[in-house]
């Protein structure tokens, strides 16, 4: 059987509420009753269910009961669509530039842009990005470390924010077009991928899996949208492909794909799930921008 979309939590487990679920199971109190009290208590109705089921499992089984932490499978819930934050219309005004809205997805909320950025502009993101290339890495999700993955066959680097003139007018337009304070975007992204380099299906959001997930996230709040920038035309191949929703986004340079995934209660949309196509002539330049719920602080 498939299993259910959602993720798994580590649950700690006080003495006090360790003793008092295995005190009413022993006195003989419904499973479905303890549920409710601890509903009533401000237990999201998920953890309370599966932390009594964790315990009426271990008493039938005639085993300890769990002493203090408990993982739990939690279902993902339907994600709930919000009004966009890219503003609507067919041209979106930023203080330097004009930029052409081609099209539109509501679900995800997904748009293909225009000319966020001028030829030179991108080509003097490539010549600042390429001596600073290094084989791009992945965050394990069990540990969290940076690691090289067969998956994802690029090179990239990482420009801090407001890093130069350039990188500075970039980021302010940026955020305006993306609507959120500048204060709030990860440092510009920039990655080659040569012949056959791609990237397989994933998710731009964090997930609480590993230490260092968990700390940005504290830190940051959680990615809620991204913009990826073509910085070259590409002769083929190399499109952002949704595979959910059956699209593909030819790499135009200067041209954009925006996407979001987190709304303000800062559940995840796995509409959102993206992949680079293999890249089947000529070599691909995109740059990528992270906007986080609050102001993201490096760890």
């Amino acid at each position: 059987m498939a299993k259910l979309r959602g993720m798994d939590m580590l649950i700690r487990l006080s003495p006090q509420i360790r003793g008092w679920i295995t005190h009413n199971l022993g006195r003989g109190c419904a499973p479905a009753d303890l549920v409710t009290a601890m509903i009533d208590q401000k237990f999201e109705p998920p953890i309370a269910q599966g932390l009594i089921e964790a315990f009426v499992r271990a008493r039938d089984a005639g085993t300890e009961p769990p002493t203090d932490s408990v993982t739990l499978h939690v279902p993902e819930p339907d994600y709930d669509y919000e009004t966009p934050r890219l503003p609507p219309g067919n041209l979106l005004v930023t203080d330097d530039r004009t930029i052409p809205v081609s099209m539109r997805a509501e679900r995800p909320v997904l748009a293909v842009l225009e000319g966020v950025l001028s030829a030179s502009e991108c080509d003097e993101l490539i010549e600042l990005a390429r001596p600073r290339l290094e084989r791009s890495t992945v965050v394990d999700p069990q540990t969290g470390a940076n690691t090289v993955a067969d998956y994802r066959d690029s090179e990239g680097m990482f420009f801090a924010l407001c890093e130069t003139p350039l990188i500075a007018r970039l980021d302010r337009r940026i955020a305006q077009l993306m609507n959120c304070p500048m204060e709030n975007g990860e440092g510009l992204q920039v990655l080659r991928y040569g012949p056959g380099g791609h990237s397989t299906p994933h998710f731009d959001f964090l997930v609480p899996s590993n230490a260092t997930n968990v700390a940005s996230l504290q830190r940051s709040g959680q990615r809620i949208s991204s913009l990826v920038i073509y910085l070259n035309d590409v002769e083929s191949g190399g499109e952002t492909i949704f595979p959910e929703v059956g699209m593909a986004v030819t790499a135009r340079k200067g041209n954009a794909v925006y996407f979001e995934y987190s709304n303000s209660r800062e559940q995840v949309d796995h509409l959102s799930l993206h992949a680079g196509a293999p890249v089947l002539a000529g070599e691909k330049w995109a740059m990528t921008k992270w906007m986080r719920s609050r102001r993201f602080v490096a760890g």
